[in-house]
């Protein structure tokens, strides 16, 4: 009873001169050793237990430290004191009690529908004024399994032969974090180990020294314990002295085409020519239908009585000389 038990210290401080402690009435807090991983969207359970004398001012409280924070940091999930459960903060409505009141020595907590955002550490603690004497505090480091988001895979560097390129792929989700491994598709020959480096944790593969054959398309699978996901690219190797060959060719062509076109468009041009009729006159030639200067023709129109017709006859021709008016220099 209470009464034994305070008899007793006051017995032992009498004989030792100093005072005693109970450990019946010490808090103490266990948890699970081992960090605890659940699935994301299932339940998980964070196991906790303690042993003290429950009495009127036994509290229990669980709080939550985001990775990388100090446990200063903590927000509280739930509490219980007098009597009353309070849950608060952003998992409050998904966080309750294994057990409710936890009178019985037993504080686990369950958490319903986990998000990736619940990966952390969980404290759970318990107080019982005056019992302070013993670690009433316990941590549980939750992470929350995420398969392997679809992975984005992009390329860099210079694809010619001789060249070198760097093929790179990362998910942006996935706990624990996927490890990487690319892959060529096909029949064609993989490129030996000596022209490529990949690196499973960043997920690049560098290609080295490259020639045509490494021309294809290439897979990356990213895969952690929850599952796997995967990408492609096309990889186009090109020979630079190939294009100069092609490049010339073509100027070639196009010299011989608009040589083609500039000689069709001579014989056209000559052949138009010939067609031609010659209208031409030089300026002393005399024409015979030409009409001298100041005499003008003059036509009338008389009727031919003979045949009933209208007879164009022409008129007698006048000429008009005009005598220069222009001085005469002496």
């Amino acid at each position: 009873s209470a009464m034994a038990r305070l008899s007793g210290l006051l017995l032992c401080g009498a004989l030792l001169g100093f005072a005693c402690l109970d450990p019946g009435v010490a808090v103490e807090v266990k948890v699970p050793a081992e960090p605890l991983s659940t699935p994301v969207g299932k339940t998980a359970e964070l196991t906790c237990s303690y042993s003290t004398s429950v009495g009127d001012s036994f509290a229990l409280e669980w709080s939550f430290v985001p990775p990388g924070k100090p446990l200063s940091a903590s927000h509280p999930i739930l509490y219980f004191t007098n009597g009353h459960l309070y849950p608060t903060g952003s998992q409050a409505k998904r966080a309750s009690l294994f057990q409710n009141p936890p009178t019985g020595g037993v504080a686990t907590l369950k958490l319903t529908d986990v998000h990736p955002s619940d990966t952390g550490t969980y404290l759970c603690q318990v107080n019982n004024p005056p019992d302070f004497y013993t670690n009433g505090l316990g941590l549980i480091n939750l992470t929350v399994l995420v398969p392997p988001s679809s992975p984005l895979c992009s390329k860099s560097g210079q694809t010619s032969v001789g060249g070198s390129a760097a093929l790179k792929c990362s998910s942006s989700q996935g706990a624990p974090r996927p490890v990487y491994n690319w892959v060529r598709l096909g029949s064609s020959p993989t490129p030996s180990l000596g022209s490529m480096v990949q690196d499973e944790v960043s997920g690049q593969l560098i290609l080295t020294n490259l020639s045509l054959t490494y021309s294809g398309t290439y897979r990356c699978v990213a895969t952690n314990q929850m599952g796997s996901a995967s990408c492609e690219l096309t990889l186009s190797v090109t020979d630079p002295s190939k294009g100069r060959v092609a490049g010339a060719l073509i100027g070639v062509l196009l010299g011989v085409l608009l040589l083609s076109v500039a000689a069709f468009c001579l014989i056209r041009f000559q052949k138009d020519r010939r067609k031609r009729p010659k209208e031409t006159y030089g300026g002393s030639d005399i024409r015979e239908d030409a009409i001298a200067p100041g005499i003008s023709e003059q036509t009338s129109v008389r009727p031919d009585s003979s045949k009933g017709l209208l007879q164009r006859t022409p008129s007698s021709s006048s000429v008009t000389t005009t005598k220069s008016k222009l001085p005469m220099v002496v």
